[in-house]
């Protein structure tokens, strides 16, 4: 069982979170303006470095809040968990 460690309800186990893709990635300005290709892009391609990694979660089956998490996606271990407004820690070993 992997806990992670939601900032409003406290750690709880994984099965009450979902994924939510990338963090830290722009909206487009006008998302009118992109071709399918580049709309494509934003939509499905994502980084997929070997190691420290931004990820979007949600307690979906808690308070239902979303926030940022720092993940190693070679272990799987959660470094740092943090407020979609609040900046990105800068861990040691991290991708950019």
């Amino acid at each position: 069982m992997i806990l992670i460690d939601c900032p409003n309800c406290g750690p709880r186990d994984e099965v009450e979170y979902h994924y939510g893709g990338q963090a830290h990635v722009a909206y487009p300005e006008d998302p009118n303006a992109l071709s399918d290709e580049e709309w494509a892009r934003f939509l499905f391609y994502r980084a997929n470095p070997k190691g420290l990694f931004a990820e979007r979660w949600v307690h979906s089956g808690g308070c239902r809040k979303w926030f940022n998490v720092v993940r190693d996606t070679v272990t799987y271990r959660i470094e740092a968990v943090y407020g979609l407004d609040d900046p990105r820690p800068n861990l040691s070993g991290e991708s950019a």
